[in-house]
């Protein structure tokens, strides 16, 4: 039995390197809309927010990603040494983990949902410390230059689970932008009874109900997979001068909402039978 658990063990630690490896792969750095450029990797959102006084960027990923975020802003033509604020979508290692390092890098000012700071506390690669330069509650803002986001308590993926909204202009219009931390119920979540985590499924209907409410016309969120990037991209490397922006989705946005509250839903019924 001691064999096959650490057997087990091992096939799970491989499985995990493997993921995190195939989810680092590099994807072409992209701008999406007005100042907010794509510079993650195949599977793992991260996003470059430009102004003149230096920059922002949402969401570290695995140290392993760095080197390929750290490329794709500087194929872009900007320098990672210019991030003066790191932001995160919600406290997992895929998101946030290189936040120490990404910091060590560039100086920049980490922030972080209240709700989220005790899981990124426990989040140590290498045994470095988790900074967290601010802790943000919902609602409030982030300023640099001529940029204002809003951050929006999104809880139920993890407690302090937030989302980002801004505004940015093209052609002259000025658009909504929603970048989502995730309202998806991941396999093994426990929605009933959760001694860790008792109101979950409360808030994962507060969510639903607080996303539906946001004005959305740029839709992004923390996986590519969210919102079609690879669908999305390739369609805007086809557009043309007068063609609409393929990132502009607010009927994509709403579906995505649906489709998770769909989701969680039919797991909620599934345990409490």
């Amino acid at each position: 039995m001691r064999t096959f658990l650490l057997l087990t063990m091992a096939a799970l630690a491989v499985n995990a390197q493997n993921l995190r490896k195939d989810w680092s792969q590099p994807f072409p750095p992209h701008k999406v809309i007005g100042n907010i450029y794509y510079v993650g990797s195949n599977n793992l959102s991260t996003y470059l927010i430009t102004t003149p006084q230096g920059h922002i960027l949402i969401n570290s990923d695995f140290e392993d990603t760095v080197p390929v975020i750290r490329k794709s802003v500087e194929q872009l033509g900007f320098k990672f040494s210019d991030v003066k604020i790191l932001l995160g979508s919600h406290a997992h290692g895929d998101h946030m983990e290189a936040d120490a390092m990404v910091k060590e890098m560039t100086g920049a000012r980490v922030m972080a949902m209240d709700s989220d700071v005790p899981a990124l506390e426990k989040m140590m690669p290498g045994g470095k410390k988790h900074p967290v330069d601010r802790v943000l509650h919902d609602g409030d803002q982030v300023k640099l230059g001529d940029v204002t986001l809003t951050a929006h308590l999104t809880a139920g993926h993890t407690k302090g689970c937030t989302t980002w909204t801004m505004k940015a202009q093209e052609g002259g219009k000025s658009f909504d932008v929603v970048i989502v931390c995730s309202a998806g119920a991941n396999p093994g979540y426990v929605l009933i009874n959760n001694q860790d985590y008792p109101q979950i499924a409360e808030d994962y209907a507060a969510t639903y109900k607080k996303l539906r409410a946001l004005p959305c016309d740029v839709f992004l969120g923390a996986h590519g997979t969210f919102y079609d990037l690879q669908g999305k991209y390739a369609k805007s490397l086809k557009r043309g001068q007068d063609d609409p922006n393929p990132f502009v989705d607010h009927a994509g946005y709403l579906a995505y909402i649906d489709q998770k509250e769909k989701e969680m839903q039919a797991m909620l019924a599934s345990q409490k039978k």
